[in-house]
């Protein structure tokens, strides 16, 4: 994810930390000086750091679930609202799904249970529905955190661990890509419920509610580009009539292309027809802000850029752009040569395709053309 840095590896994952978590620190330590001076400032970052210990440990607990089922987990992120586990595939199992997404909140009840025990019978529960309040015991809000994570976590709403519960439930009935469109329905409901009831009580509410339909719809249209994959690979809707930019060409006639044709993204290939970078609107517009239009292209692209076999079906090179935050990827030959191009453009026009006539699927024989 952009904007985040590395802190560490665990058993092959990152854990990596996003930006935003710094300014979380710093509202936290300016709240809770307020409140009690340097002491309860310095408390308080301790303390959403030791909540956020907690989030790893969540997000562990899923790893080591979906270890179990042989699906690997390249990094961690953390985000001022939470963690988020990258897996490097998603499962495909009713069963597989249900027992990764209940693992995370399942370590946070353990927490929680260890925390009471530890503190006894001086904690109530005043105190456990208290965890914001900073003049509440350290270990006590701690706990209540770990019950509100349990809690928030298994809302049936995508990206929520709840969302993917209700999924694995449905699937065991229904197919894979009606049951996440169920739930990612159910989601988008329960957060529109959420937006209403944060216009009148709590403006937090709505960012969320924002956030979690979103995210069900992501996750909707991601199971609905898995479905379409089955069979089809990238070489059956990869864009085959191209423009291209050469190793000598200047910034001037990427821009030259860019208004001549509907291309977003231009292809830098070498004499032999192999990739060598690529030009995006984005890039172009930036060169020639900076540099000029006699800047040489090949001082200005994006080099970086993955390629997609032919034959891969169309999500991996969906995860490819994804992974790389590009918007369109090469797609080359048996001989690295570059033999057609693939964008968000063109996948957001086969879900359309798709949802016009269910039963469509993309032939082996059709090429589309620009």
């Amino acid at each position: 994810m952009q904007w985040s840095f590395k802190l560490g590896s665990v058993a092959g994952t990152e854990i990596r930390v996003h930006v935003t978590f710094a300014l979380l620190l710093v509202w936290i330590w300016v709240m809770h000086y307020r409140i009690g001076g340097p002491p309860a400032a310095w408390e308080g970052v301790a303390f959403v750091i030791s909540v956020f210990l907690c989030v790893v440990l969540h997000e562990f607990g899923h790893i080591a679930a979906a270890r179990h089922f042989g699906i690997k987990t390249p990094d961690i992120t953390l985000l001022p609202i939470g963690g988020l586990a990258r897996l490097e595939r998603n499962p495909t199992k009713p069963l597989e799904e249900f027992v990764i997404a209940i693992a995370g909140p399942l370590v946070n009840v353990v927490i929680a249970g260890l925390v009471i025990i530890v503190v006894g019978g001086a904690l109530g529960w005043e105190q456990l529905l208290s965890p914001q309040d900073p003049r509440v015991d350290f270990l006590a809000r701690l706990a209540g955190v770990n019950i509100f994570l349990v809690v928030f976590n298994m809302i049936p709403a995508f990206p929520m661990d709840g969302g993917r519960v209700l999924r694995a439930i449905l699937a065991w009935r229904l197919s894979w890509t009606r049951a996440t469109t169920l739930a990612a329905h159910t989601g988008q409901a329960i957060a529109l419920a959420m937006g209403i009831f944060g216009v009148f009580f709590n403006p937090l509410l709505i960012l969320i509610a924002i956030f979690v339909y979103l995210a069900a719809e992501t996750e909707a249209q991601g199971s609905e580009l898995q479905a379409i994959s089955a069979g089809t690979s990238v070489s059956d809707v990869m864009i085959t009539d191209f423009a291209t930019l050469g190793p000598r060409a200047c910034v001037g006639e990427a821009v030259e292309l860019l208004l001549a044709t509907s291309q977003s993204e231009f292809p830098v290939l070498n004499e032999a027809g192999r990739f060598e970078g690529l030009m995006t609107r984005e890039g172009i517009v930036q060169a020639m802000r900076e540099r000029g239009a006699g800047a040489p292209v090949i001082t200005v692209m994006r080099r970086d850029i993955p390629t997609v076999d032919g034959q891969s079906p169309i999500d991996a090179s969906v995860r490819l752009m994804q992974e790389a935050s590009t918007s369109a990827v090469p797609v080359v030959d048996h001989n690295q040569r570059v033999v057609g191009l693939m964008n968000y453009e063109t996948i957001g026009e086969l879900l359309m395709l798709r949802n016009a006539d269910g039963r469509f699927r993309p032939g082996g024989r059709v090429r589309r053309s620009r």
